[in-house]
């Protein structure tokens, strides 16, 4: 019955069968729920008391006033559901479905509780000066906030950002897993006499090396030095490769490396390595190199799934946190995945440091995704389109990689994850996390006492 409920829901009903059990009552009545709202202090339902100044005290000084009448004296061991309890819990249920709530929240039990105007429990807050009427007001618009826009609260990374992320390109080249691609990219493109690096000349670099696992896989797709090059002396113009003003790089060598940069972090790897930068290649659908693979009858989807099979046999942390968090978003009717998904993501991942941080915290799956929904409710746009990143998705994946980098990881871990989020204060996936009744300094404090005991 209860296996809907989120951990704090389940909380308030247990709470308050234990309080009926301790003081000899055969049934649980709505007042004993109402107690035990009492001792929830971080949820919303009891914020709204606490806001309008009623005492808690109070409160359960006019339910055990209330309890006295319905006190029996027949033994008991345990104490049954009553009649006005089990009602109770069957509107929350009704509540939440109309709601389209895949959890039964505090929320909800608590405006089921209050739903009677003339209800015991209703005379006891209004007594003490609570407004039952304005609360049933505010809780109703937050269950209609469920079904939301479809446009994400954090947005997407403007075009300006993503023009900006040009001077990023050349941190990678120092990078142990690429520099010596592009050294020898350099060598090529001087022997070439060409002036601009472009993708051709990438690829080329990466395939000179024959024993590794990138041009192993690429040799099963009959690319290989020699196909390629046969291929780029049909090449007789690089206009495929300037679409845009002209720099170091070619713009679609540019181009390739940002979503380099890209697929390395959502593949859970801090550096980028020459499986990323062929990635990035497919991806960008542009440039020389490009225009060689299609000459070569290759098969984007096979070429890159081929490519991302053994980097998801090793089970990154941050890989296995993403598909979490695209699930999310899919079971939510979204095409974005947020900070929020990240966060939920790395809690159901379970394992990592991050979210045994969280666990520790008592922050979990169940109770998470119930401020999930009410922070960004459900959309209607996914279908089979591509699953993108909002923008403190993006810069909490981009956190992460460089805190991984610092501390001389090739890996982003669930800790570098978890970390991120902290540095993005305005972030869904903060708010839900200060919503559960954490912060930023229990977090960080968390993750550091975690990493020390590995």
């Amino acid at each position: 019955m209860f296996e809907k409920f989120t951990e704090k829901a389940l909380h308030i009903v247990t709470t308050a069968q234990k309080k009926a059990e301790e003081n000899g009552f055969s049934e649980i009545y709505p007042e004993h729920i109402l107690m035990a709202f009492t001792e929830q202090k971080n949820c919303f339902s009891t914020k709204l008391i606490t806001m309008s100044k009623v005492s808690l005290e109070e409160i359960n000084k006019l339910a055990e006033i209330n309890l006295k009448e319905k006190k029996s004296d027949k033994k008991t061991d345990k104490a049954n559901f009553s009649q006005s309890v089990k009602a109770i819990l069957r509107d929350s249920f009704d509540l939440a479905r109309k709601a389209k709530s895949s959890s039964i929240t505090t929320e909800h039990l608590f405006l089921s509780l209050i739903k009677e105007n003339k209800s015991p429990i209703t005379y006891i807050l209004e007594d003490l000066g609570f407004d039952t009427d304005k609360a049933k007001s505010v809780l109703g618009r937050l269950f209609e906030k469920k079904i939301k826009k479809n446009e994400h609260p954090e947005g997407i990374l403007p075009k300006k950002y993503e023009s900006e992320e040009y001077s990023k390109v050349l941190s990678i080249i120092e990078e142990p897993d690429s520099k010596s691609i592009f050294e020898h990219a350099v060598a090529k493109l001087t022997a070439s006499n060409y002036e601009i690096l472009g993708t051709e000349q990438i690829v080329q670099s990466i395939l000179e090396d024959q024993n590794s696992n990138i041009s192993k896989i690429m040799a099963e797709y009959n690319i290989n030095l020699e196909s390629f090059a046969e291929k780029l002396k049909e090449i007789t113009s690089r206009k495929a490769e300037f679409e845009e003003k002209q720099v170091i790089f070619t713009p679609n060598a540019f181009k390739t490396i940002l979503l380099a940069i890209e697929t390395a972090k959502e593949l859970g790897e801090a550096t980028v390595k020459p499986e990323h930068l062929i990635l990035g290649v497919i991806k960008a659908k542009s440039g020389i190199a490009y225009n060689i693979f299609k000459a070569l009858k290759v098969n984007d989807d096979d070429f890159a799934h081929r490519i991302i099979k053994p980097i998801e046999k090793q089970m990154p942390q941050t890989l296995t946190i993403l598909r979490l968090a695209k699930n999310e978003a899919r079971r939510l009717g979204r095409n974005i995945v947020g900070s929020e998904l990240i966060l939920l993501g790395l809690i159901a991942e379970s394992t990592g440091a991050g979210a045994i941080v969280l666990s520790k915290l008592g922050i979990n799956i169940k109770d998470a995704r119930a401020e999930v929904e009410k922070l960004i409710g459900y959309g209607d746009k996914y279908a089979d389109t591509e699953i993108i990143f909002s923008k403190h998705a993006k810069l909490i994946l981009e956190k992460a990689a460089k805190k991984a980098k610092k501390h001389g990881l090739k890996m982003i871990s669930s800790a570098n994850l978890l970390w991120a989020i902290t540095k993005e204060p305005t972030s869904l996936a903060m708010k839900v996390l200060e919503n559960l009744g954490t912060d930023t300094v229990e977090i960080t404090q968390g993750i550091l006492k975690e990493l020390n005991e590995c």
